[in-house]
């Protein structure tokens, strides 16, 4: 089933066409990566998804609602989580409360001043952090986690919505490779179980040929390529502008 259907969507800073005529679909379960060189176009893309900047031009549908013109948090509402490239966490609360904050505003019980706020939803977080593989570091505070433990923090919170749709800035950036590797397989893992469509940018090739379905190149805004890991590898116009005559990035 299509997840994510986008046409024709683009974007112009000024004189810089950020995005240009951008079109592509992402089915539930699968794994998209958006790679490109620096500059591609896909932080643009990612903030037009979420409602952070309105496209000039374009449509993108979730599950055949459009996103265009809908804030942050009303696309939110409808099933689209995302994580960013840097981590941001209430440090001085615990996991366990992290993710509870994030599910009091699913649930819309932030204003219900008469139940403790730590009391409610425990039972729900417990689970998130069970399937993002952290159960065992719920009480910690989240100021003296590991950098890759706050990604998977991250991670829980972006969960806490049931998401039909996770937009993932550089999951792993920051981590080191066997973390990489695991939580990509974590994430992998939740799509298939879960039928959570994941569409994620990242500059570490070995994640992305390891984990994608299928990939999409942008450069300089504009759609160069798209296929499965191996079609794009071997196609010329990518290795010329990103992978390098080597194949890897």
């Amino acid at each position: 089933m299509t997840v994510l259907e986008v046409s024709g969507l683009s974007k112009a800073f000024g004189g810089v066409q950020a995005v240009r005529g951008l079109g592509f679909t992402l089915a539930a379960g699968e794994l998209l990566a958006m790679i490109g060189p620096n500059g591609a176009g896909k932080s643009t893309c990612f903030n037009m998804l979420n409602g952070q900047l309105r496209p000039d031009a374009g449509s993108a549908t979730l599950a055949g609602t459009s996103l265009i013109g809908l804030a942050p948090h009303a696309i939110w509402r409808l099933g689209v989580g995302r994580t960013f490239q840097i981590t941001a966490t209430f440090r001085s609360m615990s996991v366990r409360e992290n993710v509870q904050m994030a599910l009091l505003s699913f649930h819309g019980g932030l204003m219900r001043f008469w139940t403790p706020a730590a009391a409610r939803h425990r039972d729900e977080a417990a689970d998130l952090l069970a399937r993002v593989g952290i159960a065992e570091l719920a009480d910690r505070a989240c100021g003296i986690l590991a950098y890759g433990d706050l990604k998977r923090v991250e991670l829980a919170v972006a969960l806490a919505n049931r998401p039909r749709l996770l937009l993932m800035d550089e999951p792993t950036a920051g981590m080191a490779p066997g973390e990489r590797a695991a939580l990509m397989e974590t994430i992998a893992g939740l799509a298939k179980r879960e039928n959570i469509a994941v569409l994620f940018t990242e500059h570490d090739m070995d994640a992305v040929f390891a984990h994608a379905d299928r990939l999409i190149v942008l450069n300089r805004g504009a759609l160069i390529a798209a296929g499965s890991p191996a079609e794009v590898r071997a196609d010329a116009r990518v290795r010329e502008v990103y992978l390098g005559a080597g194949g890897a990035h």
